[in-house]
């Protein structure tokens, strides 16, 4: 289950970055917004689970943390191009 849920909540990350910065995103953020909301969603799912799970401890303190970094690199990066 753990997989599982993180493999979705990669790859709505993914989508939502894809979204965030695709040339459409410059006349209608409205995808963008609702890949932004399915990615919030499988963070949460990811992250509600990891609190019950034992073997989701260790990964929830490095994984989530490297996630995030990860997006913010990302954000970041791309910001500089718009």
């Amino acid at each position: 289950m753990c997989k599982d849920l993180e493999k979705a909540f990669e790859s709505r990350r993914s989508q939502y970055v894809e979204a965030r910065f695709a040339a459409y995103y410059r006349v209608s953020t409205e995808l963008a917004a609702y890949k932004n909301v399915d990615m919030e969603r499988a963070k949460s799912d990811l992250e509600e689970h990891q609190l019950v799970c034992v073997s989701a401890a260790q990964v929830r303190q490095s994984g989530l943390r490297a996630a995030q970094a990860c997006l913010d690199s990302t954000l970041r990066r791309h910001a500089g191009d718009t």
